[in-house]
């Protein structure tokens, strides 16, 4: 396969590249490798979230409000 960069993207790469001491390729194969195991997951959790609405598995807006007011005044005390 065989990818073609912009050259401004393929400067600002060999830039990182270099500051780290790896090479483009190795970078690119890394941020490759990053975006698709973020999108599975994403469609995994996705998934997963319309299998609990299929199941009548839902918030109200106001259940959710409260919840996350739980967890934001828990990291408050915390």
């Amino acid at each position: 396969m065989e990818v073609i960069l912009p050259a401004d993207l393929e400067g600002k790469l060999s830039r990182l590249a270099a500051e780290q001491g790896r090479d483009s390729g190795s970078l690119v194969l890394e941020a490759v490798e990053r975006m698709v195991d973020h999108d599975a997951w994403f469609i995994a959790e996705v998934e997963k979230g319309l299998a609990d609405l299929e199941r009548g598995e839902i918030l109200s807006h106001e259940e959710l409000g409260r919840r996350l007011e739980e967890r934001l005044s828990q990291r408050r005390t915390a």
